[in-house]
């Protein structure tokens, strides 16, 4: 192995198993999380996006390096999934993700938190950029307009779900206010009414997942105007 050379990590990785989707998710990188039919499949859609997330990260690497192959996932909890999980959406959280977060710690996973959001907006900037969305075979499929509006709307009601009172003003500063928030120990704002708060750990798994999985969409779906 060459000086500058460094062998890839092992990555911890969750199994999130529903009745029709199998979700697969590292554990210690927000937004890296793929689904499929089966375990297997879920695996290895996760390692043919790694250099994607590698894409990602950029400049805030944080260490990340994409792995060669599946060997390198160690599978540490398989979770029976929902309703959610069935309907795309990792909706389970990790035993893992209910561990504390200090303020020093909360960093890391904001800064990933912001490289997903950079990707999203230059997916967007280039696919308005002279380009189209291409509609599955029925014409399905949101418009760019709508599926970026459908990303801030649900980090606003992933507000909420961290125990937030609604405000004005952008949604993405105050996720990350809140975060921190929550990772200094202060109280939540308000329960909301499920009576269930989704824990710090938990909040940036999801929010990541679903910014990137858009953004990847975006990207997938652009195509020059004919």
């Amino acid at each position: 192995m060459g000086e500058n050379e460094r062998m890839p990590a092992r990555f911890e990785v969750t199994i999130e198993r529903g009745a029709k989707r199998v979700f697969a998710g590292a554990n210690a990188w927000p937004g890296w999380c793929r689904s499929e039919r089966t375990e297997e499949g879920a695996l290895e859609a996760l390692l043919t996006y790694g250099p994607r997330y590698a894409k990602t990260m950029g400049r805030r690497r944080l260490g990340y390096l994409a792995p060669p192959d599946v060997g390198r996932f160690r599978v540490v909890e398989r979770l029976t999934g929902n309703a959610t999980t069935d309907f795309g959406a990792p909706g389970v959280a990790p035993r893992s993700d209910d561990r504390p977060v200090d303020e020093e710690e909360a960093k890391r996973p904001a800064a990933i938190m912001k490289a997903c959001w950079s990707a999203l907006d230059r997916a967007a900037a280039a696919a308005a950029d002279g380009l189209v969305l291409r509609t599955g075979p029925r014409g399905g499929g949101r418009e760019l307009a709508a599926i970026v509006e459908h990303v801030a709307d649900a980090e606003v009601a992933y507000l909420s779900k961290l125990g937030a009172r609604p405000s004005a003003g952008d949604a993405r500063v105050r996720l990350l206010a809140v975060l921190a928030s929550r990772a200094r120990g202060e109280p939540p704002e308000r329960t909301p009414r499920s009576g269930v708060l989704w824990t710090p750990r938990y909040f940036m798994r999801r929010a990541a997942w679903h910014v990137l999985d858009h953004a990847w969409e975006i990207e997938d779906r652009s195509r020059p105007v004919a």
